[in-house]
């Protein structure tokens, strides 16, 4: 479990370093598209990892969750722009509760599991 945890993080960290040195400018008109994907990518990690903790990972759920999430929020927002209806915010108040909740969890998850060592 905690070495599925430990290289998760060591992808989020290795991915955030790529994404900071690689010299590719997204285009001021899809910065809505790729923040509301990458906050849904976010989700999809800090619940994979609450999945570790509880012993219920399953790398195929995962996996489908990652790019549906992204590509439904990435969606929502072009669907919103098109109607002029700030329906990412939908996608932005429903991935950041989750990633809340999600981060609650885990961090309860270690300090019972460090109080009780």
């Amino acid at each position: 479990m905690w070495m599925g945890i430990f290289l998760s993080l060591v992808g989020l960290g290795a991915g955030i370093l790529i994404g900071f040195n690689i010299p590719v400018v997204i285009p001021q008109d899809y910065a809505k598209y790729m923040s509301v994907a990458a906050l849904a990518a976010l989700d999809s990690v800090f619940g994979g990892i609450r999945a570790a903790i509880e012993d219920k990972f399953d790398q195929s759920i995962f996996v489908t969750g990652f790019f549906s999430n992204a590509l439904l929020a990435a969606g929502l927002t072009y669907i919103g722009d098109r109607l002029a209806i700030d329906l990412y915010m939908a996608a932005v108040v429903a991935f950041g509760v989750r990633l809340f909740q999600n981060l609650a969890i885990i961090r309860r998850h270690i300090l019972k599991n460090k109080i009780n060592k």
